[in-house]
């Protein structure tokens, strides 16, 4: 059973930063692919970031590219989305999100919520202006 652990969640001011984090368990041999998204109430699931774990390449929307950041700790075992700049808009909950087999198409196509297999539980990330 493949288990994701959202954290790391807040509140803060316009301009400030978090860090999100994501501890995965549960598989074996590891996902292709993590990702974030984000849902705000009466919105769809937005991809935001993804890395391909074992290149370390990664991928993100036109919303966040610049100000967020995902990267990988393998020796934690951990997923993170250092987030800068923050804005009132960037208000959501925020999902870590797992693919298990490879991808062959594009950034945008891995973004989409269909892609992947599976969600964290979610932290709620609350910014104010």
């Amino acid at each position: 059973q493949v288990r994701l652990v959202e954290s790391g969640g807040g509140s803060v001011q316009a301009g400030g930063s978090l860090r999100l984090s994501c501890a995965p368990s549960g598989y074996t041999g590891g996902p292709r692919y993590m990702g974030w998204f984000r849902q705000a109430p009466g919105q769809e699931r937005e991809g935001l970031a993804a890395i391909n774990t074992g290149t370390s390449n990664t991928g993100y929307s036109d919303s966040v590219k610049g100000r967020f950041t995902i990267s990988q700790d393998n020796a934690e075992n951990t997923l993170y989305l250092q987030m800068n700049s923050l804005e009132a808009e960037d208000t959501a909950m925020y999902y870590c999100a797992a693919r298990l087999e490879p991808f062959y198409g594009d950034w945008r196509s891995l973004l989409l919520r269909g892609s992947w297999d599976y969600w964290g539980q979610g932290t709620q990330v609350t910014v104010s202006s």
